[in-house]
């Protein structure tokens, strides 16, 4: 039984049910931005997590937090969350922050005469790591074993994450003065990283007439799906069919990066890998049940372009669009049958 088969049409009508009144929620808060949103629930749904490089006041955090207010919350969540949707932590990065400050601390009980853990605000489902670029390297490093293998090690003692944990990080492209650019490492555990940019004209004007409303997240967003849904979804795209042609595609794109006379790093497999799983989150959004070559030009840029390091860093697009064209030519060519 191939992939195709095992996802059923009720399952990709489902998820694209789920996928558009989540994105039309959100919208209500971020206007004009649907491409960015789906980008970030591609993310999402693939398992990952996102890097937003922006500007201040371009929505970034009200992003995060009306992503978190349209989604209903666990029935086993923290018994004194008394909100409907699902955790929501917002950590400022500041160079002062401490590992203790992200992972928790044990405190001594004095009732008990012993020492417990306090959790830190990493336990949680959705968690906005504001101004990444801020905080230590020390600080930064806390965040990879969690984005990595969604767990917490303290001494001796290893506490899982929640099985929907997803981190959107954000930076200034502009302001670098007592910043701490992010490792290679620290980068790779990013799936994606885009900017949102301006809005249109028409856009803005609507939001400076709405802006009352817009401010007012927990007053005009409200949960949409639920918990088990994203899991759900998460399942449904694992399923999504990849044509082996777009698979060699894949490959392709990496392994040109890497000979790239104009690339000094280029992508590596776990990039390979990430891109793929991109595909077919993409795709099960879009309401399919299998990627196209078109998808392979879509997520090239915010799935690749972070991974790798340009002798040119005025050349990074047109290099990248050359190696994805040629690779969708063929493609093209082939007329794929899926």
């Amino acid at each position: 039984m191939s992939e195709l088969e095992m996802l059923t049409l009720e399952e990709v009508a489902y998820c694209r049910e789920k996928a558009s009144a989540l994105t039309h929620n959100i919208g209500k808060i971020i206007r004009g931005k649907e491409p960015e949103i789906l980008k970030v629930l591609t993310c999402l749904v693939a398992g990952g997590h996102i890097l937003l490089e922006d500007l201040p006041g371009l929505g970034k955090t009200s992003m995060a937090k009306s992503l978190a207010f349209s989604i209903e919350g666990h029935h086993t969540a923290e018994k004194h969350q008394n909100d409907s949707h699902v955790t929501f932590k917002r950590i400022q990065f500041t160079p002062d922050l401490l590992p203790m400050d992200l992972i928790g601390t044990y405190i001594f009980d004095d009732r008990n005469k012993d020492f417990i853990f306090k959790p830190g605000p990493l336990f949680g489902n959705i968690i906005l790591a504001d101004e990444i670029n801020r905080a230590s390297p020390k600080v930064q490093s806390a965040l990879l074993e969690c984005m990595a293998e969604n767990q917490i090690t303290i001494g001796e003692r290893t506490y899982p994450l929640d099985e929907f944990f997803f981190v959107i990080a954000t930076q200034n492209p502009i302001e670098f003065e007592g910043t701490y650019p992010l490792p290679a490492a620290q980068l790779d555990r990013f799936f994606m990283k885009f900017s949102f940019g301006y809005v249109s004209e028409a856009k803005e004007i609507e939001i400076y007439t709405d802006y009352i409303s817009i401010n007012k997240i927990p007053q005009t967003v409200s949960p949409v799906i639920g918990y088990e849904d994203i899991l759900l979804m998460r399942r449904s795209a694992e399923k999504v069919f990849v044509h082996p042609e777009i698979i060699r595609s894949v490959s392709n794109i990496a392994r040109a990066t890497r000979d790239d006379a104009a690339i000094r790093l280029g992508v590596s497999t776990r990039g390979g890998i990430i891109f793929l799983r991109c595909l077919r989150a993409y795709a099960l959004l879009q309401g399919r049940g299998y990627a196209i070559e078109d998808d392979l030009k879509t997520l090239a840029a915010p799935i690749l372009n972070h991974r790798m390091i340009y002798k040119n860093q005025e050349e990074t697009i047109s290099v990248l669009d050359r190696i994805v064209h040629r690779e969708v030519e063929r493609l093209a060519n082939l007329r794929l049958q899926q």
